[in-house]
């Protein structure tokens, strides 16, 4: 069991020269590094009172992820007690931050709070009892072999190319909305397949040739296809997400509007969910989850029979939400969305054909409801009342390799926010194993180079690091 002391927080801690140069400079990574040096805080901790999970806040300090949102800035800054003048969010003689207040009040408020959030952590690490109940879930994925599949880490982001057709569009043609389905369904198989290069190198094309058709076409079939073209701008702005790209603002933005041209709820509803999760990552949860429970509550299930598609898209928004309300430590909101994506979930009709129902790129099933309970408990700090969800996913039930790959990262960053480093590296592993890809992209790579530099030696780790691209070689 471990044990610390309080952290101590320097009455001058933002007075140091070097300090007033990271803010001055908005050097977020160095403002972070800076205080945690001199509390002992972790990055949990970091994150606990930032309102940000451990991974943001690790990819932050290592320069991958650049904060350009006022809202996470004044979050840091709130968190972590420094004067907003500091970093320009407010005037220097503001109430909040005058001087004459700024050190009688900010270091003691601060301790308060690192003391509080490290307790929290403490806490979580206390009960290992659950870590040992783990059953089938936690079997499956460190019997996963360690003959995983090699990628070679990508020369380039696979969003580069889909990134740059946004502001220099490749030129398309119409074509028929039988051979536009097929173009879509086609992407659609990359993107549940993890081959994100191959993704980001065909949506220019289909995005163009999507736009073409609709442009060239009336009425109903103009309608059919507006809602192609939002679908096409959905899959980029996963892509975009899952590459941590500024260019998910763009890409969610143009998908709702055509959606929303196009009158069919289906796409309205994948890509509000889309938009929702940009608005997350940029530190706008509020307002995203106000935005995906209007969403949700606008879809209409008529009395009589059951609409499966509706009561899906349904449960797809309320689990999005759900998750988006326990990154900003929202823990009851999130716990009753996630009850309620449950129940809505139990009412979907069976379909013969054994086709999950869900949105285009994520089902309604009961699996990926015990999913979101995973990201959702690790995320709000208490990764132990995760555990038991684990042994809920049967992997095999899941919809596709996207979907798999993006179980084994929820359970990764549990284990690991657990202090189990031989179950994350076996997660890890399995992840490669199952979608190379999907281990080359920013996040996983910032927990695969966390776990190395955790005190323990995993064998194997260095070389998963290098090979995946966490750390040169």
């Amino acid at each position: 069991m471990r044990s610390h002391s309080p952290l101590v927080v320097p009455v001058d801690l933002w007075d140091h020269e070097k300090a007033r140069r990271a803010l001055e400079a908005r050097d977020l990574a160095a403002v972070i590094k800076h205080f945690r040096q001199y509390t002992g805080a972790s990055q949990t901790t970091v994150g606990s009172l930032a309102g940000l999970a451990q991974s943001d806040v690790s990819a932050i300090e290592r320069g991958i992820r650049q904060v350009q949102s006022v809202d996470v800035l004044t979050r840091i800054a709130e968190g972590l007690a420094i004067p907003l003048s500091l970093l320009g969010l407010a005037d220097e003689t503001g109430s909040a931050d005058h001087p004459a207040r700024r050190k009688a009040s900010v270091p003691q408020l601060t301790a308060a709070k690192v003391t509080k959030a490290a307790e929290l952590e403490d806490d979580v690490r206390r009960r290992e009892l659950m870590t040992g109940a783990l059953g089938l879930g936690a079997s499956l994925i460190a019997g996963t072999g360690s003959d995983a599949t090699a990628a070679e880490p990508a020369a380039h982001s696979p969003a580069a190319a889909m990134e740059r057709a946004l502001f220099e569009p490749v030129t398309g043609r119409p074509t028929s909305l039988s051979d536009l389905a097929d173009g879509l369904a086609t992407a659609r198989g990359l993107f549940s397949g993890a081959r994100y290069a191959a993704l980001g190198s065909a949506l220019p094309a289909l995005i163009a040739t999507a736009e073409a058709t609709r442009d060239a076409a009336a009425g109903r079939t103009r309608e059919r296809a507006q809602a192609a073209v939002a679908r096409a701008y959905v899959l980029a702005t996963e892509l975009a997400v899952k590459q941590h790209s500024e260019a998910a603002w763009a890409t969610a933005d143009r998908a709702l509007i055509v959606a929303r041209a196009s009158g069919d709820p289906r796409p309205i509803s994948d890509a509000a969910r889309v938009l929702a999760i940009t608005m997350r990552r940029a530190g706008r949860n509020s307002a995203a989850v106000d935005f995906l429970a209007r969403t949700a509550t606008s879809l209409v299930v008529e009395k009589g029979s059951p609409q499966a598609d509706t009561l899906a898209a349904r449960v797809c928004l309320l689990m999005t939400a759900a998750y988006t309300a326990a990154s900003g430590g929202r823990r009851s909101t999130a716990l009753d969305l996630l009850q309620e994506a449950e129940d809505t979930a139990g009412r979907i009709p069976v379909d013969q054909s054994g086709k999950p129902a869900g949105l285009f790129t994520i089902s309604a099933s009961p699996a990926e409801v015990s999913m979101y309970r995973i990201s959702s408990l690790t995320v709000l700090g208490t990764p132990d009342d995760a555990v038991p969800y684990v042994r809920r996913v049967d992997p095999t039930q899941l919809a596709n390799t996207e979907r798999v790959a993006r179980y084994l990262t929820d359970t990764a960053r549990m284990w690991h926010q657990l202090g189990d480093g031989r179950r994350t590296f076996s997660a890890l592993r399995a992840i490669e194993h199952t979608a190379p890809e999907e281990v080359q992209r920013p996040a996983i790579r910032t927990l695969t180079a966390d776990l190395l530099y955790t005190p323990g030696s995993l064998p194997g780790l260095r070389a998963f690091a290098v090979r995946t691209g966490a750390v040169a070689a």
